[in-house]
């Protein structure tokens, strides 16, 4: 029996087991699809849990519940990924596969930033994790003055859109409490506007000003100054802060990078259009692992699955994979 091997059970891993399974046969295809956590986080909710929109509880459901019939749910951790004997190596065992699917998607490092973790939790905070969002949470309550700075370290990160979605959902969330007037926000970004896209910017730009959401833009963070409550950049201007909420520095897997996938931020260097991992065979990429210049988000996961299903399903059949992902997101 052949097999296909899919590393990683978030939106992008699942969605392609689906696809596979159903275009498959399962009496000539075994499809495993392996992780670290039987548990699935739906990472937008994170965003809302600040506000009390969201609980965490509603956040986080097993894995498996998304894992169709016929697919096998392998809860273990990657330590090696052996692409010369298609061989992938984890704590309790080994994987053998004919095709792999990496989908590891990609994690935060705060302590990549100088500073950063000298008052984690304390005055600097995440909504990018489940237990950044909880601290948020009770940080919020009763938060009643000051100002509220929200930085991204760095580029790419996940769901691009969302330091716009926190600091329109703050100035709701302060105006609703009676205190907004208290309260000073800023978004702080390394783009040179609001959004990456100039249409959209310009709009989002609009909405920020309406809002009285001060936006500073070409802002390269170099560190977080904690005893003067400052960020500092890469050219010495600084931002007071009273809160800081920061999207940290983003890598990909850290077992991409060990094994020789990832370039030096972690992520697999991926053809744009095919999505097959360069100077690789048998082996695609799906969602954030993929260094491909698009958004990472599970909307990506969702259009790049289609590509990835197509062409492992072409190759099966003796035909050249096409280059048929463009980028899209939604």
């Amino acid at each position: 029996m052949k097999k296909i091997l899919i590393l990683g059970s978030g939106a992008g891993g699942t969605m392609a087991a689906a696809k596979l399974r159903r275009e498959l046969n399962e009496r000539e295809w075994q499809i495993t699809v392996l992780d670290k956590d039987p548990l699935h986080h739906y990472q937008p909710g994170w965003l809302f849990i600040p506000y009390g929109i969201y609980t965490p509880k509603e956040c986080v459901k097993p894995k498996s519940d998304f894992i169709p019939e016929g697919v096998e749910l392998a809860i273990d951790e990657i330590v090696d990924i052996d692409h010369a004997n298609k061989q992938v190596k984890t704590k309790k065992g080994q994987y053998d596969y004919d095709w792999l699917v990496i989908a590891t998607g990609c994690r935060v490092e705060p302590e990549e930033t100088d500073g950063m973790m000298d008052d984690w939790g304390g005055d600097v905070h995440t909504f990018y994790t489940l237990e950044g969002a909880k601290a948020l949470y009770k940080r919020w309550k009763y938060f009643d003055k000051g100002k509220i700075v929200l930085n991204i370290a760095e580029l790419p990160i996940k769901c691009p859109v969302a330091p716009l979605e926190f600091v329109y959902l703050t100035d709701w969330f302060f105006k609703d409490n009676g205190v907004r007037d208290n309260i000073e926000i800023e978004l702080v970004t390394p783009l040179d506007s609001a959004f990456t896209k100039p249409v959209a910017s310009k709009i989002l730009g609009a909405v920020c000003a309406e809002k009285n959401i001060k936006v500073t833009p070409n802002f390269s963070l170099d560190n977080v100054n904690v005893s003067n409550k400052t960020i500092e950049s890469a050219t010495g201007d600084t931002v007071p802060y009273d809160i800081l909420v920061s999207i940290p520095l983003h890598f990909g897997a850290q077992v991409l990078m060990d094994s020789g996938f990832g370039d030096p931020m972690g992520f697999v260097d991926t053809d744009h259009g095919t999505l097959q991992a360069k100077g690789f065979d048998n082996i695609y990429v799906i969602g954030d692992a993929a260094n491909v210049p698009t958004s990472k988000s599970g909307a990506v996961a969702h259009y790049e699955s289609d590509v990835v299903v197509g062409n492992i399903i072409r190759e099966i059949e003796g035909q050249e994979p096409r280059p048929d992902y463009d980028g899209h997101s939604t």
